[in-house]
């Protein structure tokens, strides 16, 4: 990921940096796992927490529970729409680099069941690229995205994956949809900690 995400660590860090001062999480969702790279990060800042991680892909699944083996967690092998967003559960949410995969509409009911979810205080992480494909800007970011995996990879085959895998899957959303909809959702301190050519990091508090 660090060779095909511009900034992609310094967004994952951001997980675990800048959290109010007395923040100490009891129970962690990560919300769509992948790798496992999210828990990995906030495992560092907080290990003795309880952590539940959801993702639809039994591969991803099955390498968090090898990585993770040491950890006592919870999996949830699940759609996010299948997921039963208990209320009042967790004291953070962390989503990275996987609700660009929701249309608009699913993002807002997300949203909502968040913030439900949340315990008092609770914070909700997204990491992701935050941009409207219809801007303008979205050519200079497809072109500076271009630029960045071919300073890694010297062959145009990965970056054609990407744009097949971004063009069938991914629905980005700009940042002042996502802070909006965040507001509605309840949330009433938001910030994005990182916004680095429309790859952003972004903090709501319950």
């Amino acid at each position: 990921m660090t060779k095909c995400v511009p900034y992609y660590q310094k967004l994952l860090q951001t997980y675990s940096e800048n959290l109010p001062p007395t923040f100490s999480p009891n129970r962690i969702l990560d919300l769509g796992c992948g790798n496992g790279n999210v828990t990995a990060q906030l495992l560092q800042k907080f290990p003795k927490s309880s952590y539940e991680l959801l993702d639809a892909s039994t591969e991803m699944i099955a390498l968090c529970k090898s990585r993770f083996s040491e950890y006592l967690i919870q999996y949830h092998t699940t759609f996010f729409n299948d997921f039963h967003f208990a209320e009042n559960k967790y004291d953070m949410v962390a989503a990275g680099f996987s609700l660009h995969h929701c249309m608009a509409e699913e993002k807002k009911e997300f949203f909502k069941k968040i913030y439900t979810s949340l315990t008092p205080s609770g914070v909700f992480g997204i990491c992701d690229l935050m941009i409207d494909r219809n801007s303008q800007e979205h050519t200079k970011l497809l072109q500076d995205w271009k630029n960045f995996v071919f300073k890694n990879y010297s062959s145009l085959e990965k970056w054609e994956w990407l744009m097949e895998h971004y063009q069938e899957f991914d629905k980005p959303d700009d940042l002042n949809n996502h802070i909006l909809w965040l507001k509605q959702a309840g949330f009433t301190k938001i910030e994005p900690f990182v916004n680095d050519n429309y790859w952003v990091h972004l903090r709501a508090i319950k």
